[in-house]
């Protein structure tokens, strides 16, 4: 039995985590800066610490963390969302799952990922890094099709899909300091993967389909793909790079089944969902000899609520409302557990928070909801001393 910290309460990702891990014997505690966070009631968490939030006040926040990891006697700090990037500049600090910072920067940058997986000679779309308007008009006369998105981004909020060239002038701001990149359209459908990773050998991976979605980016429903070329791409990438932590990949697989990669995301998604049912999940953080995990069998998990609200709509409109339904009945709502029901009866209160948090600052909701742990490349000030 160890003592776990995770960072990120708010995510269905960390529930899940929280969850599977005290069914495993585990102390579970976690650190969060939104008070009201979807994991907060659960019955897993022995402890809840709200903490500074990791953008706004990064120095406080890996004080904090030092602090709980003191005081809590932890063994391990997993953090789960964007705050990953904020944990990893106290690594030398913390007893942390997670990279040094020089490597999550080149992974999570879209534009340095994918020059980087292009040098090991792995699939990734032809790409133009856009700083000028020069350099958009080349990358329209190069390709007859393109997507265009900036190089830190997160759900694909910002992602231009096929975009006419006025609507990518009237988009971008052309602004140095915060570059897009431009790149081929690729045909195909979308396949994303989730894997544990120690010293660049695999110990846990799920792969599954991007059907309905809210929004361009974030998956709302999650089945479970064997998927050996979409492995094969990510053994051999984390392989190179030596990775230890949590990664996932989001891929374009084409007719014959060969796959090309779109982006990194170097921590936690939602293939979580999907390896949690595995008695063994957890210990894929703690043992680099295990036998690789994998889903087990074709089991299916979705969020609910989400699939009501933006997937059935978009269902209906695409006519897709078969296939829709179909997978909301077979799917397992990953935030209801009859023996932990309060995350998801009271969901509701930690959407209040982002919709006050949006309304303060004058942003989406979407937007809000990674307002204090997002990171764009920056290295605060306030750290640098560490």
């Amino acid at each position: 039995m160890a003592n776990i910290l995770f960072t990120g309460g708010r995510s269905p990702a960390a529930l899940e985590l929280a969850r599977t891990f005290r069914r495993a014997g585990h102390v579970v505690c976690m650190a969060e800066s939104l008070r009201g966070h979807l994991s907060a009631p659960s019955r897993c968490i022995a402890h809840n610490f709200l903490v500074p939030p990791p953008r706004q006040q990064t120095a406080a926040f890996l004080d904090a963390l030092s602090e709980i990891v003191s005081r809590q006697r932890i063994d391990l700090v997993i953090p789960v969302n964007e705050e990953t990037f904020y944990v990893a500049m106290g690594r030398d600090h913390l007893p942390a799952f997670v990279e040094p910072l020089n490597t999550l920067r080149t992974l999570h940058n879209k534009w340095d990922f994918t020059f980087y997986a292009a040098s090991l000679g792995l699939s990734v779309p032809d790409s133009i890094l856009v700083q000028t308007r020069d350099d958009l008009l080349s990358a329209y006369a190069r390709w007859r099709g393109l997507v265009l998105k900036p190089v830190y981004s997160r759900f694909a909020s910002r992602t231009l899909i096929l975009p006419t060239l006025n609507q990518a002038f009237s988009t971008l701001t052309f602004d140095p300091a915060s570059p897009w990149v431009a790149q081929e359209f690729v045909h195909g459908a979308q396949v994303c993967t989730y894997s544990v990773v120690h010293r660049g050998r695999i110990s846990a991976h799920a792969a599954y389909r991007s059907e309905f979605t809210a929004g361009q980016g974030a998956t709302v429903a999650f089945q479970h793909v064997d998927h050996p070329a979409a492995f094969e791409w990510v053994r051999t990438f984390v392989e190179v790079v030596q990775f230890t932590g949590q990664i996932s990949f989001d891929f374009i697989e084409d007719a014959q089944g060969a796959v090309t990669a779109l982006e990194c995301n170097p921590r936690a998604t939602s293939g979580v969902h999907l390896l949690a049912s595995h008695p063994r999940f957890p210990d894929a953080f703690f043992d680099s000899e295990i036998p690789l995990i994998t889903p087990d069998g074709p089991n299916s998990s979705m969020l609910s609520t989400a699939m009501l609200v933006y997937a059935m709509p978009e269902a209906l409109r695409k006519k897709k409302f078969q296939q829709w339904l179909d997978t909301f009945i077979r799917s397992r709502d990953v935030l209801f557990d009859v023996h932990d029901s309060l995350p998801a009866l009271l969901q509701g209160r930690s959407i209040l928070h982002y919709v006050s948090l949006a309304r303060r600052h004058d942003i989406s909701p979407l937007q809000a909801s990674t307002f204090d742990i997002e990171w764009n490349g920056e290295m605060p000030l306030n750290i640098h001393q560490r």
